[in-house]
Formats: structure tokens, C-alpha cells, sequence
């Protein structure tokens, strides 16, 4: 079984893998100080509870946006389950798209995994929209290249500047208003709007420049944990893929065993 590891800003996630289907996953908060030994104790115990053994994998890749957390990965990897770990944009791993762009070299590991999976499966031209700590919009032509994005701050660290700056407003939880109404009655409902009304705007918008400037037929793919909650409530989303980023790993992986199999 192949175990797939997506280490982002805020959580790490892993996935087992198996005939390219996801089995089961699993996160924890990321810290690059966190042990390779850590990581084996905390896994071992969940393979467990869900019927398997470390034996079981027989594969590792890595993603990571944090690269002060790769090589305690590695360690796990090579240390815990006897294998060589992949690392996604390395070597026979790479990312195998062109990257048009003027500085390839700071394209997240995250986001290109997305666009692999995407091409791989939608083909065309795309804009895929990520809710991570960070809120992204990429670019990928119908050729597979990248053509560039936007960076917007996560959806978690605007309710986080909010209530840090503004002593008066409390902290509250991230979901759909309880009707469309863009007028709050009270402190809660505005910043809820302010919040979920405004990203959907922001989505909505930026997408609308996106297709014109792009000006061919553009599929909006969608991921992240928080796509599903705000597909409710607009039309933007041609399709929502919350496990991208690890469909994305397991296709680079494939991709790279067929190559050192050669």
C-alpha cells in the first residue's frame, strides 16, 4: 500500500492508498519540531485501530509546503517503514508540467499536486480554487501548463486578524448563514456575512476576471475541506474534489515508479 503524506501549514495529512483508492486518512497539527519516532508511535497506533500494520506499506511520497518537516518525514519513512521515501518535485517525482511563470522555483507543493490531479482529470482549461491556510486560485491551460494565481488569506486567518485586532468582536465558528440576506442584525450575523458573503464574492469575482482574461471554455475545480460548505451557495464550482492534493500524490507517485521501473 502506497502512503501518501501531505504536510501543509497548518495539518499533515496521511492517506493510505490502495489500487488508487484512498482507504484511510488521518491528520494531526503540523510542527516541524515533531520527531520522526513521534510520528511512528502516533501511526502505528491508528494503522491498528483501523486493521492494519506498518508492513502493510510498502510505498511512501511526500508533499510538503514546510520544508523544515521533510526530513523527520524521511526518517519516518526509511526508519519505520523500510522504504525510500518519493518527494514530490524531486527527481523522477517532478512535477512534469511546464510552470510559465517567473518564479517557478516558489510554486507550493500543494498547489502543483493540485493542478496534476486536475489536468489529469478534468482536462481543459482550469482555475482550481483551494481552501487551505492560505485561499489560492491557479491557473492551468488546457495544455497543462501553469499560467500563474492569486493568493487570498485563508478564510480561518481573516476571522483570526479580526477578532485579534477588534477587542469587541468575538470569536465564531466558519458555516453558511441561516438565509441569503447580506444586512446583519446583530454582531454575529455581520461578521458571518462579512466572512462567508465575502468570500463567495471574492470567489465569484475573481473567477469572472479569470474565464474573460483566459477568454476559452474554463471548468472551476474546487478543493479543500471548506469547498463543500460554500458550494451550497454559489454556482461557481464545476466540480468539488476535497482530496486533490492527495490524488495528486498518488498519481506523481505512479508516475515515478513507472519511470524507475523502466
Amino acid at each position: 500500500m502506497l502512503l501518501a503524506i501531505d504536510a501543509g501549514n497548518t495539518n499533515i495529512v496521511f492517506a493510505l492508498f490502495e489500487d488508487g483508492q484512498i482507504r484511510t486518512r488521518w491528520r494531526i497539527t503540523t510542527d516541524a519540531r515533531r520527531t520522526a519516532d513521534e510520528y511512528a508511535v502516533w501511526l502505528s497506533q491508528l494503522l491498528h485501530l483501523e486493521g492494519y500494520q506498518r508492513s502493510d506499506v510498502n510505498a511512501v511520497i511526500i508533499g510538503t509546503v514546510v520544508p523544515r518537516a521533510l526530513h523527520n518525514l524521511e526518517v519516518l519513512s526509511t526508519k519505520y517503514f523500510g522504504v525510500d521515501p518519493v518527494v514530490a518535485g524531486q527527481g523522477d517525482a517532478g512535477w512534469g508540467m511546464a510552470l510559465d511563470v517567473e518564479e517557478p522555483q516558489n510554486l507550493g507543493a500543494d498547489r502543483a499536486l493540485n493542478m496534476i490531479a486536475a489536468h489529469e482529470q478534468f482536462g481543459g482549461d482550469l482555475v482550481i480554487i483551494d481552501f487551505g491556510t492560505a485561499t489560492t486560485f491557479d491557473v492551468i491551460d488546457y495544455r497543462g501548463a501553469y499560467k500563474g494565481g492569486v493568493i487570498a488569506p485563508g478564510i480561518n486567518l481573516s476571522i483570526d486578524a479580526l477578532v485579534s485586532a477588534a477587542a469587541k468582536l468575538p470569536r465564531i465558528a466558519i458555516e453558511a448563514p441561516a438565509n441569503d440576506s447580506v444586512i446583519g442584525r446583530n454582531t454575529v450575523e455581520q461578521m458571518n456575512i462579512g466572512v462567508y458573503w465575502g468570500y463567495i464574492a471574492m470567489m465569484e469575482g475573481l473567477t469572472a476576471r479569470m474565464k474573460a482574461e483566459i477568454g476559452r471554455p474554463v471548468k472551476v475545480v474546487a478543493t479543500g475541506g471548506l469547498a463543500i460548505l460554500f458550494e451550497k451557495h454559489t454556482d461557481i464550482f464545476d466540480a468539488v474534489e476535497t482530496d486533490l492534493t492527495l490524488q495528486g500524490l498518488a498519481l506523481l507517485w505512479s508516475r515515478a515508479h513507472v519511470g524507475n521501473a523502466r
